[in-house]
């Protein structure tokens, strides 16, 4: 029987004396503080490739790769109950990095993230009981919503998480974050225990 982890954390930043690492700090000392089991998956770290070369696409159609990394992160996706992403808006979306994570990681096939359906996408990752989605941003969060798509809710969440069976998801963000102040931050930080503590 796999072993399941309490909480998958997909950490999507390449500085280390970034606020989102602060963030990922936090929500670390919260899941210690409570003992739960977790893992980081830091794409930056791993050095994870997340672009499609010609014989990655190749296989695409069987569910099959050539990534190790792959293989690895689709397996602790399948075994995790409670996820955790933190990561920077950048242009009003997700980066390019965890874009690739989503496109490369997400497989086809009963045994992977989804499998294709006359209507669409059949989810399989309702193992995932509650997702957290922790974001930073230059622009303010009302801009990012009503000005420019509201990426995060209506396609990552509304739209990507949906369709692969991932329910309960929250999403908070700090807006305006290269003008903030430390107390701002600080309190950002501060509210963190209690995000984590109402998952489900």
């Amino acid at each position: 029987m796999k072993k399941m982890t309490d909480t998958l954390i997909i950490y999507c930043h390449p500085y280390a004396k970034s606020f989102n690492h602060a963030i990922l700090s936090a929500v670390v000392q919260s899941l210690r503080d409570s003992e739960s089991s977790y893992r980081v998956l830091d794409l930056y770290a791993d050095h994870f490739n997340p672009a499609y070369d010609e014989h990655e696409l190749a296989l695409y159609a069987s569910g099959a790769t050539s990534d190790s990394l792959v293989t690895d992160y689709l397996s602790v996706l399948k075994s995790a109950e409670r996820m955790v992403i933190i990561t920077p808006i950048w242009w009003n979306d997700i980066p390019a990095m965890l874009k690739g994570f989503f496109d490369k990681v997400m497989k086809r096939g009963p045994e992977f993230a989804y499998t294709p359906t006359r209507r669409g996408i059949a989810g399989n990752l309702g193992n995932i009981q509650s997702t957290l989605i922790l974001t930073t941003s230059t622009s303010p969060t009302f801009f990012l919503r009503l000005f420019c798509g509201d990426a995060i809710q209506r396609v990552m969440i509304g739209g990507t998480l949906k369709q692969l069976g991932i329910k309960h998801v929250k999403w908070h963000n700090l807006g305006g974050i290269t003008s903030s102040t430390s107390d701002q931050r600080a309190a950002h930080l501060s509210k963190i225990e209690g995000w984590v503590k109402m998952m489900r």
